[in-house]
């Protein structure tokens, strides 16, 4: 029989998710869209924005995968995930450092250097500097902790662990409400020295509080092919998205000289088929580089993936380009702080559905939830390409928290079913591809769409991208038909 855990059993297993999105949401949304503004000219904020989020995720789509397989064959005795979170943490408060030091770049000597041989400013290289070195040192500790719940949960519990996850992962959207008045007022190191106290804690009370069985014999399978399957991987990725971009480029060319409901249309259009293409070729063929010869046993798997990708795509996006859509188009002087605020908000929407998905997933089963978690979700960010004042915004930002709680906790325990135990973290951190993915695809195509419509129409660019993300939730739905599973 297996044993029950307490709720204490659940909060440790998941307390590290904690400290995590303390980290990303603070940096995503927040204090990224802050320093990107302050270091680029203003009409390619959005390009710039997306250019930094896609070269760190794909470090992150590289290294999250390759962590969990590396600490499914951990043989410390300290179990196989805490050695790397405790790693992965202690090396994110170096990398956060240099983040919180970009700004004493700006107007500096070097840019003699950097501007003519890379085109852009020191201060823009030491943020992508930063960013990519903290993405590889939190993806370490991401890749491992991402094993705990398969290795300690049973089966019939996952849904209220994973429902305890999600809470972890949607509280921060409480506890940054404190950082927007600070990064609107750049004091960059207060926020910085915010987030790595979160880790150090949250890490902490991980590698002290959850007892992991040390595995006992090393596996003898050879790990080299894996490696460069998932280098391919990400390189797949990659280049697939690069060419989705291509394509969007192609279409706004050829309509140059269309009137602008025409170019509008064309440009969601391109969009959708340029984000949806990259998410279905990109992750289809990328995880069946990444998973190799037992990819033809794993689709449903893969097709949760699919799932995962667009539905995350669609609500990261939203979030990441808030700040710039309330300073745009709402002409909100603290951007920055009323973000913090609207994020607030939703999650007051948020986290009950959240525990309350987490609780129905173990009963009425995953995919039901996730389904509809697409639908509201879908419906909240249709309601956004309407909303011309901040009352609107939040009931639509509500919306869109009720149907995101619902997904993040069935959606993850739907995958903790489809994983194989024996290699749940290098399963999980293959779906990596739609945590990383969804920035790359989301932000990557997402924000030169927006400077480009942007300039024929001031604001348009951010409702057209929305209307791009609407249609991405309500896709998701329909990847989730092809996910075959028992509960």
């Amino acid at each position: 029989m297996n044993r029950q855990l307490r709720w204490s059993d659940h909060i440790l297993i998941n307390i590290y998710w904690l400290g995590l999105n303390v980290a990303s949401g603070t940096i995503t949304p927040v204090l990224l869209p802050y320093l990107v503004a302050l270091f680029v000219p203003p009409e390619q904020k959005n390009t710039y924005l997306g250019l930094v989020r896609v070269i760190g995720l794909a470090v992150a789509m590289l290294v999250q995968p390759m962590a969990g397989m590396f600490s499914d064959r951990c043989t410390s005795r300290w179990g196989r995930r805490r050695p790397f979170i405790f790693a992965g943490t202690v090396l994110d408060l170096v990398f956060l450092a240099i983040v919180g030091a970009s700004p004493l770049f700006i107007g500096s000597a070097l840019d003699g250097f950097f501007v003519p041989t890379l085109g852009i400013t020191t201060a823009l290289f030491v943020l992508i500097l930063g960013i990519v070195l903290l993405q590889v040192s939190s993806n370490l500790a991401h890749g491992a902790l991402q094993g705990l719940i398969p290795d300690r949960v049973p089966e019939d519990q996952r849904g209220r662990s994973s429902g305890v996850k999600a809470v972890m992962e949607l509280l921060p959207v409480f506890l940054v409400i404190v950082v927007g008045p600070l990064v609107d007022r750049g004091l960059v190191w207060l926020v910085v020295g915010f987030v790595g106290l979160a880790l150090l804690a949250t890490m902490l009370a991980t590698v002290l509080g959850v007892r992991e069985e040390p595995l006992r014999e090393k596996p003898t399978e050879p790990v080299g092919e894996r490696v460069w399957r998932l280098v391919a991987l990400t390189a797949i990725f990659v280049l697939v998205t690069r060419a989705a971009l291509w394509l969007v480029g192609a279409a706004g060319e050829a309509t140059a000289t269309a009137a602008l409901g025409t170019r509008v249309a064309v440009g969601v259009l391109a969009g959708l088929v340029a984000m949806a293409g990259s998410i279905f070729l990109g992750v289809y063929f990328g995880a069946w580089v990444g998973i190799g010869r037992e990819a033809p046993h794993q689709t449903s798997f893969i097709w949760w993936v699919v799932n995962r990708l667009m539905f995350l795509a669609a609500v990261g996006s939203v979030q990441g380009f808030a700040q710039y859509f309330l300073r745009d188009v709402l002409h909100i002087p603290n951007a920055a702080t009323m973000t913090t605020i609207l994020l607030a908000v939703v999650a007051v929407f948020l986290l009950p559905a959240a525990l309350g998905g987490g609780y129905l997933a173990d009963r009425v089963g995953r995919k039901r939830l996730v389904a509809l978690a697409g639908l509201v979700a879908g419906a909240g960010t249709v309601l956004l390409l309407f909303s011309t004042n901040i009352p609107l915004v939040l009931i639509s930002g509500c919306i869109i928290g009720l149907g995101t709680g619902l997904f993040f906790a069935a959606n993850w325990a739907l995958g903790t079913d489809l994983a194989p135990s024996a290699e749940a973290g290098r399963y999980l951190g293959i779906s990596n591809l739609a945590g990383a993915g969804a920035g790359i695809v989301g932000a990557g195509i997402g924000g030169p769409m927006a400077d480009y419509f942007n300039a024929l129409q001031p604001g348009l660019g951010y409702l057209v991208i929305f209307a791009v993300y609407a249609a991405l939730f309500f896709l998701s739905i329909l990847a989730l038909t092809r996910v075959r599973a028992g509960r």
